[in-house]
């Protein structure tokens, strides 16, 4: 028996919940997974998980012997990968994580300069907008936006997201121009509801100290971002597109700002990752890659190109 490998297989079950998932994430067959756990039980003479046709769980005694597993392999893959980084750069495979837009418009364009200088990481890249359980999916790191409230996740800020408040042409042509947040009740307003939740978000302005948050009204809200700036470019009405969205609309000529002198707050961005996964050489120079990028791309940038009060 491969100690090691029957630990880390044990590990991914207590963290998934199910010998499928784990095996699944592992890329091992389920088979080999079970004799793993199986021969590892028989080992060590204890009993680590209580299995049901619907769900596996983990003892007291696999509780234990977990936590002790957790520092153990952390501790050899950080040596490892302190070696390795001495002689070599980082590959191997690489999940992660990003909402769609993001990709297509940012981070897809940009990956020849990536694995220009990372070769050797052969990268899965996941797109939606949702927020994906991490370590059952087996997911290394994920891009998200706005406020972390998993506290079981450790995050990277790599930039900040910011909007921009526009409407196509013929849309502004037959409704006209509005001046201020409140004109905007006398508009059709595009809205966007949570994936998660299905809660329609609220539209923020703010101009110098001065700060709204309304619901508005709108004969239509959608959650997938792509189908959102379509509305948008179709004419359905306002709505509040990513900065790096509006910059290549307004370049095509399919959105044009409104309410410029009104912003709506940024939402930070950040790579995030389970708290038992240590910083692995591949996600630190992804981490890094995007935090560089973010930094230097104009549309990421955006605001400072908006009319200003």
């Amino acid at each position: 028996m491969n100690k090691l490998q029957a630990m880390e297989v044990f590990v991914r079950v207590v963290e998934t919940g199910g010998i499928t998932r784990a095996a699944d994430s592992l890329r091992l067959p389920k088979a080999t997974a079970s004799t793993l756990l199986q021969k590892l039980e028989g080992a060590l003479r204890v009993k680590l998980l209580n299995r049901t046709t619907r769900r596996v769980s983990v003892t007291a005694d696999g509780a234990a012997y977990y936590d002790r597993c957790v520092a153990i392999l952390t501790q050899l893959r950080e040596t490892e990968e302190a070696l390795a980084q001495q002689h070599a750069t980082p590959q191997g495979r690489l999940r992660v994580d990003v909402p769609t837009l993001m990709a297509r418009c940012v981070i897809v364009p940009a990956l020849p300069d990536f694995f220009a200088r990372y070769p050797g990481i052969e990268l899965e890249l996941g797109c939606s907008e949702r927020h994906a359980d991490l370590i059952e999916e087996g997911i290394d790191c994920a891009l998200w936006s706005g406020k972390l409230e998993d506290s079981s996740l450790i995050a990277h800020p790599v930039g900040q997201l910011y909007f921009a408040t526009c409407a196509g042409p013929g849309y502004l042509a037959a409704h006209g121009q509005p001046r201020h947040p409140r004109d905007l009740k006398q508009h059709q307003c595009i809205n966007h509801f949570s994936p998660r939740t299905g809660e329609i978000f609220n539209w923020v302005f703010e101009k110098d100290a001065a700060r709204i948050s309304a619901a508005l009204k709108g004969h239509i809200a959608l959650n997938d971002e792509n189908s959102y700036v379509a509305a948008a470019e179709a004419g359905l009405g306002v709505a509040q597109v990513p900065a790096f969205i509006f910059k290549e609309a307004s370049e095509r000529g399919t959105l044009e700002l409104v309410l410029g002198d009104w912003l709506a707050d940024p939402l930070p961005l950040q790579l995030v990752y389970p708290q038992n996964r240590h910083l692995s050489g591949k996600i630190r120079v992804f981490v890094d890659w995007i935090a560089e990028l973010f930094r230097e791309h104009d549309g990421i940038q955006l605001r400072s190109t908006l009319r200003r009060p």
